[in-house]
């Protein structure tokens, strides 16, 4: 199988992360199941969930093939692995198993009947080749299921909130300077076709909210990119009193008696071929 360079997780593995993935998960929760619905994931089928995280998805699959299918979700930090297990068990799914592996190094006795994974592939330095992979590991007709990222129509819808704007901004260029791709979603109707699959049937949805709990979102997501935003040596500044950021942007919002958005999800399905 071919290998790829480590991928880097700009995000980190701290607490607050993975409060801010299962926060994350909950409001995103429906957009992914009807992806995984539309794609024809069912009971009784075997699921292999890439990038896994703290296991949301992977249990939203795990819920979707029942007791009679079975899903992989493969991590490689190891302490989000852990979190995953225990929430997992917790949550009663014992037909869901995680395991440590690099993306590009999955494998497997019997093949899968779908490859998924949300937020991972802006991620990796060779989203094609790993999807390449993915696909030998999903038998003839199985499908692969991802949803990306697009930052475009999160900035453009940003631009009304100078507060708002300004952390969006930064929010962006902290992700790119990261390695990360923030266009991913829009590429992966290329990248499907260069891993040698159908082109994938695609959508873009974009969360809108004005609520305390939801504005608070790129303040925690700016929390977590906090130690790239200092090696990269951006600047903060714009944004004022960093400890007081999620109250003045949800005086802003309010008094503008209007919704800001969160990034743009795009979903992108498509079917390996029989022959």
């Amino acid at each position: 199988m071919t290998t790829t360079k480590p991928a880097h997780y700009a995000l980190g593995s701290t607490d607050s992360e993975h409060e801010r993935l299962i926060w994350q998960a909950t409001r995103l929760a429906p957009l992914t199941e009807r992806l995984f619905r539309e794609a024809g994931i069912e009971p009784g089928q075997r699921v292999l969930d890439i990038g896994s995280g703290v296991g949301d998805v992977a249990m939203l699959a795990a819920k979707l093939v029942g007791h009679s299918g079975e899903v992989v979700g493969i991590e490689r930090d190891p302490r989000s692995i852990a979190r995953a297990r225990s929430r997992g068990a917790e949550a009663g799914y014992s037909n869901l198993s995680f395991a440590q592996s690099d993306v590009s190094q999955v494998a497997s006795d019997k093949p899968f009947d779908a490859a998924v994974g949300r937020f991972i592939l802006q991620f990796l330095p060779d989203p094609v080749g790993v999807l390449r992979c993915l696909s030998r590991l999903v038998r003839p007709g199985g499908v692969l299921a991802f949803q990306e990222v697009s930052y475009a129509p999160f900035l453009l819808l940003s631009r009304h909130l100078p507060l708002w704007s300004a952390a969006a901004s930064l929010l962006h260029e902290a992700i790119s300077h990261a390695g990360a791709n923030p266009e991913m979603g829009l590429a992966l109707h290329q990248i499907f076709q260069e891993a040698g699959l159908p082109p994938p049937a695609m959508r873009m949805e974009i969360l809108l909210g004005s609520d305390s709990d939801f504005t608070r979102w790129i303040y925690d997501l700016l929390c977590s990119l906090r130690p790239q935003i200092q090696q990269q040596n951006l600047s903060l500044e714009p944004l004022g009193e960093f400890a007081t950021l999620p109250e003045r942007l949800q005086t802003e919002v309010a008094a503008s008696k209007t919704v800001v958005p969160f990034v743009a999800l795009v979903a992108a399905r498509s079917r390996k071929p029989v022959s």
